[in-house]
């Protein structure tokens, strides 16, 4: 039986929840199915850029059917997607209630401060995970029906690792939300590491004596690899799991044992 904090969690943030799966789905559908007509502008996209820019938005090309992929939903777009709703709803679980002082109507379930604030992680995490998979599971179908030459074991690579992302940022995103009780702290700390860190992953790929900075980047993890056209890498994907659960586990221990706003 779904506990009835998880289940009141979804129920309050059912219509941004839905507002968001609607939004990625529609991104993802309309960037991917329709790849066959962008055809003509990839290749004058192609021609116009600088190579020192493809380098910094980590695009290889824009003309092979990986490259297309990889430069429209999962180069940049796609994860500030994916991205903003995961802090967006992983905020509402421990942040939000407790600055619009609903935190202690909250409180008031019989539940210990740990598994209070793992309920509502596991509520948040699997709407997160939800909306973080959508582009994965419709490129399964679309890319087969618009003959894109990709293995589909390389999209899924892919769109499990959008997946770890969202996982990876959203435990940082707990874990300054349950030390801090304020939704500006987690939007603007989540925000500031996902820029740094993508700036990191762009600038060690165009700079000699940088490429160290790669190791310190999330994205580094999720897309340096190339999984649309290498497929599966464990040990990157494991990266960002790690990452995220060592946040929620530190996020846990600090709002058991911090004064709460009520």
């Amino acid at each position: 039986m779904v506990p009835a904090l998880m289940r009141k969690t979804w129920r309050d943030d059912r219509r941004a929840i839905l507002g968001w799966a609607a939004g990625v789905a529609a991104f993802t559908a309309v960037y991917s199915a329709f790849y066959p007509q962008f055809q003509g502008a990839a290749e004058l996209k192609q021609d116009a850029l600088p190579k020192g820019v493809l380098d910094f938005l980590g695009v290889a090309d824009f003309l092979s059917p990986a490259g297309y992929l990889q430069a429209s939903i999962f180069g940049l777009l796609g994860p500030l997607l994916v991205l903003m709703c995961t802090v967006t709803v992983v905020a509402r679980t421990i942040a939000v209630p407790e600055e619009g002082g609903g935190m202690e109507l909250l409180l008031a379930n019989p539940v210990s401060r740990t598994a209070f604030a793992g309920q509502r992680l596991a509520a948040a995490g699997l709407a997160v995970t939800a909306v973080a998979a959508i582009p994965w599971l419709l490129l399964m179908v679309i890319v087969p029906a618009v003959d894109m030459d990709i293995p589909l074991s390389s999209v899924a690579a892919a769109g499990f690792g959008l997946v770890a992302l969202a996982w990876c940022f959203g435990g940082l995103a707990f874990l300054v939300g349950a030390a801090t009780g304020r939704r500006a702290s987690v939007l603007a700390v989540t925000g500031i590491v996902a820029v740094a860190t993508y700036m990191a992953n762009a600038v060690s790929g165009m700079a000699q004596g940088w490429s160290w900075l790669r190791w310190w980047s999330p994205f580094h993890y999720f897309l340096g690899t190339d999984p649309l056209r290498t497929g599966w890498h464990p040990g990157s994907l494991l990266v960002l799991v790690l990452a995220g659960a060592v946040a929620v586990v530190a996020g846990v221990i600090l709002f058991d044992r911090r004064d709460v706003g009520v």
